[in-house]
């Protein structure tokens, strides 16, 4: 029979944050220390920001933990390096709860937090809060606001996620091949199920307000294709399924892409019934990719305006990210602790029976 101070070892964490040192750090470690229950054993706070001259995080942690608090540098190669410099500088405890820095934990997390890593079986390694993303009431949600409202759905998402230190040690934790806040996390999940551990659900609640965004914004989301490339050649084109990931637009933004260069290649080789067939259907493409946008959201003009300028620079924006990813990795290889690019075991019996102990 287990021991109560064993069990109570079992339910330490610490708290990792990787952050750029938005203004949203303060508030999440604020709700992080004002929260009911049994408190990190330590946290650390991540400062991936770039260039020497930064102001210190320090004044963002609040009194409650600033004895508990370790603030390490993360060099600025994105939030994958970093989370992996956090987990490994937490010390010898046996769970590691990674928080974005725009989150806000609810008020009973740290109570809700020790309940999941409590119920949590030898097998499990890694448990996922519930993610609430408040929209306006007043009226309906931007596209911005919809694409963020999005995360609530997300398998597996390091937004709030903790995970057990002898599963990340085992899989040789996140892949720093992913340098942008995308498909990271997915990966590690697949990777933690490939080498035999279950992932499950928390009862823990933590809110992601949609945080301010510029008109390019989903322009710029674009070269996420560019990871989605890696995921498909570190877990075969099927992985969409495995990780419940939404497939998107791609091959109809490719689709697009062609029309409008075939079209403007016509153009220019004097072949104009070609070139305005071409150019109709890039027409009738993107009309009906801004429709699909402007039609849920609040059709202010300003959105109306957005709308329509980024649905036509969205598809070849796309196209492009997906072509660089497909150069960039194509000799990529899945990751291993040891480097031998050989698939990650499944947990040992000796793995087994000492988390059991």
């Amino acid at each position: 029979m287990t021991e109560p101070h064993a069990r109570a070892r079992d339910a330490e964490y610490a708290v990792v944050v990787p952050t750029l040192g938005r203004p949203s750090l303060r508030v999440c470690l604020h709700a992080l220390a004002e929260a009911s229950g049994p408190g990190p054993v330590r946290v650390v706070v991540v400062d991936d920001r770039p260039g020497p001259d930064r102001p210190p995080l320090t004044a963002d942690v609040p009194p409650s933990l600033r004895s508990r608090t370790l603030v390490v540098p993360g060099g600025a190669r994105g939030p994958a390096a970093a989370r992996n410099l956090g987990w490994r500088a937490a010390g010898d405890v046996p769970w590691i709860v990674f928080l974005d820095d725009d989150v806000v934990p609810g008020p009973t997390w740290g109570d809700d937090l020790t309940l999941d890593l409590s119920a949590a079986t030898e097998w499990t390694a890694g448990i996922t809060a519930r993610i609430e993303v408040p929209l306006p009431a007043d009226r309906r949600p931007t596209d911005w606001e919809r694409n963020t409202a999005g995360l609530a759905g997300a398998r597996w998402i390091t937004a709030d996620m903790a995970y057990r230190r002898a599963a990340l040690a085992a899989v040789g934790g996140f892949d720093e091949r992913f340098r942008r806040a995308f498909r990271e996390d997915a990966d590690l999940a697949l990777r933690i199920l490939d080498a035999g551990w279950t992932l499950t659900g928390g009862r823990r609640t933590t809110a992601h307000p949609v945080r301010p965004a510029g008109r390019w914004t989903s322009v710029r989301l674009q070269a996420g294709n560019a990871d989605d490339v890696l995921m498909t050649r570190l877990h075969g084109r099927h992985w969409w399924r495995r990780a419940q990931a939404p497939r998107g637009r791609l091959p109809l933004h490719l689709a697009l892409t062609g029309a409008g260069v075939t079209a403007l290649g016509c153009a220019l080789l004097g072949r104009h019934r070609p070139a305005g067939a071409c150019a109709a259907a890039w027409l009738a493409g993107t009309a009906e990719f801004a429709l699909a946008r402007i039609l849920p959201g609040p059709r202010s003009r300003d959105e109306v305006l957005t709308m329509a300028v980024t649905s036509a620079l969205i598809p070849p924006a796309a196209t492009w990210h997906w072509l660089r990813g497909r150069l960039a990795h194509r000799g990529a290889r899945p990751l291993t602790p040891l480097g031998t690019g050989e698939p990650t075991p499944a947990p040992r019996p000796a793995v087994r029976e000492r988390l059991r102990s």
